[in-house]
């Protein structure tokens, strides 16, 4: 397995890695462009730190330079990629800022969204959460990421169902940028597959007793333990502030729904 790059680790200019990337002659447009190149960097592919140099990807990608900057600057508005110069870019490093800043907003909002959606899950939904479950079973056991990451996303997709549309947009795209935190905790951090099925198993168990407030008290637990995991093996000795304020603001709320 491909170890993951973390934090802002050099990379050179990455000419093995570009071969990841799909080779065409008919991209529509920029957004095309931008979409392969951003699924390849959340997936690894274009590791953090590598160096893109944009007449080798316009090369590999069979596409004129035009669209290509046009890409480039979406995925730098995203904070995927770091300008070097007008010809050079680099994938962005795993940051301990963004790590604290993704998984703060996700456990406000996806404590909101599952908060939503426990009561109003039906028998049928709790079935297809426990055969996710299942599938993520199965696949941990291997330490098959790419292959657990398919019923992994589908599951947490389950537990926010019945959020608002906008909600559930944002969900995906946060769910999406930690991607590349999620698989380094993953694949990296002593025991973490066992301990990720064993939370997993927790929420749903919230799910299936109806308890929304247990099910937004440890979906949160779980994202502050893939903080606190990745943090013990990159900086010890960091205080993650913001993970720690959401998670006091979200025990809070549900402090006050309970006394009500």
């Amino acid at each position: 397995m491909k170890r993951v790059k973390l934090l802002e680790e050099a990379v050179g200019s990455g000419a093995s890695e570009l071969r990841n990337l799909a080779q065409r002659e008919d991209w529509e447009n920029a957004e095309a462009v931008h979409d392969e190149l951003r699924a390849a960097i959340l997936r690894n592919e274009l590791p953090a730190g590598m160096i893109l140099n944009q007449v080798h990807v316009a090369r590999r990608l069979g596409v004129s330079r035009t669209p290509l900057r046009e890409a480039f600057r979406m995925l730098q508005r995203e904070g995927l990629i770091e300008g070097e110069s007008n010809k050079r870019m680099r994938v962005a490093g795993l940051s301990l800022a963004g790590l604290e800043d993704l998984y703060a907003m996700r456990i406000l909002l996806e404590g909101l969204a599952i908060r939503l959606t426990v009561p109003r899950l039906s028998n049928e939904g709790l079935s297809a959460l426990r055969d996710l479950l299942k599938e993520m079973e199965k696949f941990a056991q291997i330490e098959d990421y790419e292959a657990w990451e398919v019923p992994h996303r589908r599951f947490h997709a389950g537990l926010v169902q019945y959020a608002g549309d906008r909600q559930r947009s944002e969900i995906v795209k946060l769910s999406e940028h930690a991607d590349r935190y999620r698989r380094a905790y993953t694949t990296e951090a002593p025991r973490a597959w066992a301990k990720g099925i064993k939370e997993h198993k927790a929420i749903l168990d919230a799910c299936v007793q109806r308890d929304p407030l247990a099910a937004a008290d440890r979906l949160a637990r779980h994202y502050s333990s893939v903080v606190l995991g990745l943090l013990g093996m990159l900086a010890p000795e960091h205080e993650p502030v913001a993970v720690r304020t959401a998670m006091r603001m979200l025990v809070s709320e549900s402090s006050k729904e309970n006394n009500r």
